[in-house]
């Protein structure tokens, strides 16, 4: 166990709050101004830009000669797929929960929970490949530097390995001033790729014949240019690393400075500023994924992309050796592994900012998972798993990291056919409703072509589901509730109960709610359990709304009906709810309320089953549990009878 001292280190910044994080993807403080769109374009630019690492030679592995055609085709889903898309959850999701937290919003109950989880572990698998995929990328860039040491030679996965600890030790040491590094970090790549992309295209244009022997080799495998196409819309489903920065650009909208007049409900200009963002760093990355992926067809030879080979997951790289020298390719190389290190800081912090952001609302996370620390080194573990399956090979990686990328994008695109559809936008909802089509079609070509995704986003499915129901089951007997708020006449009916001693409450699950069914439930309980003549009895009924919520407010509302006096109040939970209200009714008063209850008939496994899905059961015993666990003190805890 840790001292004392380690464990308030270790779980620094514990809060109920969810989404709170000084990593790139934190909620701000309300009196926070934000930056310019430009700037956080590029903090999500250090995931999204960065791709340009490894993207034009995944892309040649994948389609070949056919490498700039089936990267025309996933520019052209990029601008008129994924792009119109983020603008639209920029516009339904402008706090950084992105496309989950529409869809959270489409199914009731436990079906829209489950849903939820499932998404949450393709965007885990999305991050988290991100973070593993890059480092070894950027391991791969160190390694085959003419100046690296010899000792590193062969040393790709102990390299990883340490790239991803010195990740995990920014998260334990605190992570500030993301905006600034992303800045520095995303000028020089871009400026350093845009030298290497020109030298590359004057290179081409000045030698046509590079143009024609390109030609005649993609000509003399496929009979005819409309089988090229054929063929590039077959496998474009495997580039699409290239479009993995989008749900990045809307995660971190809280960042965006908006309008003056902006409000929480209507941050009209956050949403305008993002949609600049979205727009601008899909045109600049779509210029250098045509142009990059022409280059690097044309002028590196084919066996060079193949596993071993010098432009293996690092094509521009080579460029840059090959045509300005080994001094500038160096500094290339330090750009790249920088710029990929900080997308795994961007994935890591995305992670931390999106599981807090779900799991404790549904009491589906342990208390200490809305620490950044310990969360963490949970990640950081979960990605020295991932690295050492993966032997830390950026090419085995793809398909799970396509996989997890495409799986949120439909997400994305049917959350906003659904939104459109719901506003009466039908035209829009059309179009939302084919770009969800060609992203299912994309998303089952890449899982048929390489299962290895599916299979490592349904663990990630599988451990959030199992951790995420053992954690509500630890957590059910918890009060589960925030304020309780007495209106008006539950005050004047509680004050004048309270005159005549310790209150004494019956609870009552309500039918008909007519006089018989108060009488005869008062009667019941004083025949069963001696109570003063005198006593001014109160009847509590609770009223499940959402048994699958696992924290709400509670509003008591009181009434008299046929001369009874009656407390109602509404919760995703029966027990949990009446202890609730028991413990504010005991500091209202000063004194231990008394709350009577009849037995249930049935078997206790079927209670405890129905009050973990159902919200009720057998409400005594668990009443009495909760109340329990919240007094310690038997003496201040309010007083269960049952009969």
């Amino acid at each position: 166990m840790p001292s004392p001292r380690w464990r308030a280190w270790l779980l620094e910044g514990l809060t109920e709050r969810s989404g709170i994080h000084p990593g790139p993807h934190g909620k701000l403080p309300e009196e926070h101004e934000g930056h310019r769109w430009w700037r956080v374009m590029c903090l999500t630019g250090v995931d999204y830009f960065s791709t340009l690492g490894y993207q034009p030679g995944i892309a040649a592995l994948a389609a070949g000669l056919l490498s700039p055609m089936a990267t025309i085709v996933l520019v052209a889903l990029t601008l008129f797929g994924a792009l119109p898309v983020y603008r639209r959850v920029a516009s339904e999701s402008p706090h950084g929960s992105g496309s989950i937290a529409m869809l959270e919003r489409l199914l009731p109950w436990w079906a829209g929970k489950v849903f939820v989880l499932v998404l949450l572990g393709f965007a885990c698998t999305d991050f988290m490949i991100t973070m593993t995929l890059s480092a070894a990328d950027a391991s791969a860039h160190f390694v085959a530097n003419p100046l690296a040491p010899s000792a590193t030679h062969g040393q790709t996965m102990a390299i990883t390995l340490v790239l991803l600890a010195a990740l995990g030790g920014v998260f334990l040491i605190g992570f500030r001033e993301a905006i600034g590094i992303a800045v520095v970090l995303v000028v020089i790549y871009l400026g350093l790729n845009l030298v290497v992309v020109a030298t590359a295209v004057e290179h081409v244009v000045t030698h046509p014949v590079r143009i024609g022997d390109w030609w005649d080799a993609a000509r003399a495998a496929h009979s005819s240019p409309f089988a090229m196409i054929g063929v590039a819309l077959l496998v474009f489903p495997k580039l699409a690393l290239g479009m993995s920065g989008f749900e990045t650009g809307v995660a971190v909208m809280p960042q965006v400075r908006g309008d003056a007049s902006d409000t929480y409900a209507r941050p009209a200009g956050r949403i305008r500023e993002t949609r600049k963002l979205l727009t601008t760093a899909a045109l600049i990355m779509s210029g250098f994924l045509i142009l990059s992926s022409f280059a690097t067809t044309v002028l590196i030879p084919a066996d060079a992309f193949k596993p071993g080979g010098g432009a293996n997951g690092r094509a521009l790289a080579y460029i840059a050796h090959e045509y300005l020298g080994g001094g500038f390719g160096t500094v290339y190389d330090v750009s790249t592994i920088a710029i990929l290190w900080f997308a795994g800081a961007s994935a890591m912090a995305g992670l931390l900012n999106l599981v807090p952001r779900f799991l404790p609302r549904y009491g589906m996370a342990p208390d200490w998972a809305v620490a950044v620390r310990p969360l963490a080194l949970v990640f950081m573990a979960i990605a020295f798993l991932v690295t050492w399956l993966f032997d830390a090979d950026v090419d085995r990686q793809g398909g799970a990291y396509a996989t997890g990328v495409l799986m949120v994008m439909l997400s994305a695109a049917f959350a906003s056919c659904v939104a459109t559809w719901r506003r009466g936008h039908h035209g829009a909802s059309t179009g939302f409703g084919l770009i969800t089509a060609v992203f299912l079609y994309t998303v089952g070509a890449n899982v048929v072509e390489r299962p290895d995704g599916i299979k490592i986003a349904s663990m990630f499915i599988a451990g959030i589901l199992v951790t995420s129901f053992a954690s509500r089951v630890h957590r059910a007997f918890e009060l589960r509730t925030g304020t309780v708020t007495l209106d008006p006449e539950a005050e004047r009916l509680v004050d004048a109960a309270a005159v005549f001693g310790p209150l004494r409450i019956i609870a009552n699950e309500p039918q008909a709610r007519d006089r018989e069914e108060y009488a005869l439930k008062e009667r019941a309980q004083r025949d069963d359990i001696p109570m003063p003549e005198d006593q001014h009895i109160l009847f509590l009924e609770v009223t499940v709304s959402d048994s699958s919520d696992f924290r709400a407010d509670l509003d008591v509302c009181g009434e008299v009906l046929h001369e009874f006096r009656v407390l109602r109040v509404t919760g995703p939970v029966v027990p949990n709810t009446i202890a609730a209200v028991l413990m504010a009714l005991r500091e209202r008063t000063g004194e231990q309320p008394n709350v009577y209850f009849d037995w249930t008939e049935g078997h206790p496994l079927g209670h405890l089953l129905k009050f973990l899905v159902f919200g009720d059961g057998e409400v005594p015993p668990v009443t009495r549990e909760v109340l329990r666990r919240a007094e310690p003190d038997p003496s201040r805890r309010p007083r269960v009878h049952v009969s």
